[in-house]
């Protein structure tokens, strides 16, 4: 990539909400893990069960421990923590799996949030952009005005 693309143009359009990366994480290139807006609404992108050297564990429940740990990653890097959660929106690439063992994703999900249960809505997909990911969860999170 030549300098010139680096170089934003002063008439460019930038992001007006704070990108949020937890640091150690690697920094994304061309999108945000998160974006915190000035009224404290917290939104993520979809989130994968990688660790921060990008391996995934096996399993949908595995995978699914390890994404909510890294909402939770998100979420302190603003700020936040699991009682600020609104909404969780599941994609997931195979919904049997996804029911295949509701106490052991319970436990998983209790582990990091608690008994914190904001909306949510899970959706079966043909398969995520990372080929190893079973499960990507998107969050929202609003911190109190105050």
């Amino acid at each position: 990539m030549s300098d010139l693309e680096k170089t934003p143009k002063p008439d460019e359009p930038r992001l007006l909400h704070e990108a949020v990366c937890p640091q150690g994480w690697p920094q994304p290139k061309g999108y945000a893990n998160a974006v915190m807006t000035d009224g404290g609404i917290i939104y993520t992108g979809g989130l994968v069960g990688w660790d921060r050297e990008g391996r995934f564990p096996q399993g949908f429940v595995a995978q699914a421990h390890q994404t909510f740990r890294n909402i939770r990653d998100v979420l302190e890097a603003a700020g936040a923590g699991p009682e600020h959660l609104t909404r969780l929106t599941w994609y997931v690439t195979s919904v049997e799996d996804y029911l295949a063992d509701p106490k052991g994703l319970g436990r998983a999900y209790r582990d990091v949030f608690g008994r914190c249960f904001p909306a949510m809505a899970t959706v079966e997909v043909t398969r995520l952009v990372e080929p190893e990911a079973v499960v990507e969860i998107e969050a929202t999170a609003v911190l109190p005005r105050g």
